[in-house]
This record gives C-alpha cells, structure tokens and sequence, in this order.
C-alpha cells in the first residue's frame, strides 16, 4: 500500500520534462507558490462540510424513505420503490443544475449555490441510504419483531426501541462507504460556484494557465483526503466487529 501510494506521489513529478511542469507555482519556497496552495487548501473545509451535512440529511431522509417498504400495503411499498428508482435514475450533476436554475423558473423557489449543492447531494444519496436500512432493518430477525410485539410495543415503538439500534450497527459500515462515495461527488457542486477544491482549482487554472499542475495537485488532494476518510471507515469497521 505504501509502494503504491509513493508511486502515485512520484509519477505525475517525473513523467513529464522540466518544460512542460512548472512545480514553482506550487512550491511552497516562494511566495506566489505558497499563496496558490492556501488558495487551494482553503477549499478543503467547503468539501468536508458539505459532504457532512449532505450525508447526515440524506440518513435521515433515506430512513424515512425505507419505511414504506416494511409496510405490507402495496401501494406504500411501489412509494418506496419509485422514489429510489427515480432517484438513482437522475445523474447528480444534473440534479445540481435542476435546483439551482430550473426549481426557481418552476416553483419561484430559489436558493444559493450552497444550499442547492446540499440539498442536490442529499435527495440523490439518500435513495442509497434507504436502500441501506431497507437491507439492514430486513436483516434482523423476524423473532425481534415478536418480541416488540409481545411487549406491548406498536410498529414505530418496536422499530425505534428493538429494530432499529441493532440494524444501525449492521449498516453504520456501509454509511461510512457512502460517505467516501459523497465526498468524491460532491467536486460537481463546483459547477454552481461552491468554493469547493475543485472550484479553487478551476478558478487558479484560470490566473495561471497551469492545469496539468494544478489538477494533478487536486488529484492529490482528493487522494489523501479519500485515503483518510477509507482508513477511519475501515478501522470503525473493525471495532464493530471486535464489539
């Protein structure tokens, strides 16, 4: 792993020759150099923020979502199944200029570029996360409902108090997976002007007409923030099972 990442690190600084990479835009030895990588950096808490509100709305929408489909009532499960599929059938970039330039046109709602990317971010992951606690509550054990019902307990107590705490520890892998998945497409909120990492480096390429370093360096940016963000999830992962 450590072979690989160096390799990753050192391909993009010797595949080409000193005529075409111009390192010193971003070298942090002079001025202009340690300016464009602050300017860079300072899209890394925009990225963090979002995908964290994003992820954390679409949980709950997506357990709201998944509820229908326990429900032995048709048409509540066919509510649960188009709402997934419709959702997961629309590409998020997409979705990200629908609300910010068409919901306003249609509905005279409008809302800045941040609230649109989160709520764009959100609708579209949380078809994903209703898939995931519909797997995840139908993994638990018929016997656990009886025995909320013996106890009393009607369906949203006996979801709440028994099915639910035992399938959150079954899914909170797969949220963390997802969340590596949001923080990769939440670059697309760039597109309506999100300071985001990739909007910093669109708007450095155009001041300094250097996108091969530029990118590589957001390729590296995203690199290191998933590879982080993966280890946490992993080493959650095995704590669970440890528990």
């Amino acid at each position: 792993m450590r072979n690989l990442f160096f390799l990753l690190l050192i391909i993009p600084l010797t595949s080409c020759n000193k005529g075409e990479l111009n390192w010193l835009i971003l070298s942090p030895n002079n001025i202009e150099g340690l300016t464009n990588l602050k300017f860079l950096l300072s899209g890394l808490t925009t990225t963090i923020y979002i995908s964290l509100v994003s992820i954390i709305i679409s949980i709950f929408v997506g357990l709201i979502v998944a509820i229908p489909s326990l429900a032995k009532n048709k048409f509540l499960t066919y509510i649960n199944i188009g709402y997934v599929e419709i959702v997961r059938a629309i590409p998020l970039l997409v979705l990200i200029l629908w609300i910010y330039y068409g919901l306003p046109i249609m509905t005279g709602i409008s809302f800045s570029p941040f609230v649109s990317g989160i709520v764009a971010l959100s609708i579209s992951e949380s078809a994903f996360q209703a898939e995931i606690f519909r797997a995840g509550i139908n993994s638990i054990k018929k016997s656990q409902w009886e025995a909320g019902s013996s106890l009393g307990l009607n369906f949203f107590k006996k979801l709440k108090l028994v099915i639910l705490p035992q399938a959150i520890k079954n899914i909170l892998p797969a949220i963390g997976n997802q969340f590596v998945y949001v923080l990769k497409m939440s670059s697309l909120v760039s597109i309506i002007g999100i300071g985001d990492l990739t909007r910093k480096a669109n708007e450095l390429v155009v001041t300094t007409y250097r996108p091969l370093e530029i990118y590589t360096f957001l390729i590296l940016e995203y690199l290191v923030l998933i590879l982080i963000v993966s280890y946490l999830v992993r080493k959650f992962e095995k704590k669970l099972q440890k528990d």
